[in-house]
């Protein structure tokens, strides 16, 4: 299995309503792509005070490393990426993400 993870700095002008339409639609990527098995979605709450701004995450695990590798160029993948994107402070400059195998 694949884990694939994701680490926002999302605006600080996103409305409430912006943020759970944008969560609802990272959640919703396991009913449109094929090989996805758990998505889950919060923000962060850690007492450590390492985020480096990066104040929600999300985690996407995989059956395998193909289904990883098709879910990226995936149109829907790249229709929420693109809300995601929008929605973080600096773009693609405020997201972090990192793969491994569990």
């Amino acid at each position: 299995m694949i884990r694939h993870i994701v680490l926002a700095n999302l605006r600080g002008d996103l409305s409430p309503a912006e943020k759970e339409s944008l969560f609802a639609a990272l959640a919703g990527m396991k009913e449109h792509i094929p090989g996805i098995v758990a998505v889950t979605v919060g923000a962060n709450n850690s007492p450590e005070g390492l985020d480096r701004g990066h104040s929600h995450g999300f985690t996407v695990d995989f059956v395998d490393a193909a289904a990883r590798d098709a879910y990226l160029p995936h149109p829907h993948h790249v229709k929420v990426g693109t809300q995601l994107v929008g929605a973080t402070e600096g773009g693609v400059g405020g997201l972090l993400v990192l793969d491994y195998e569990v």
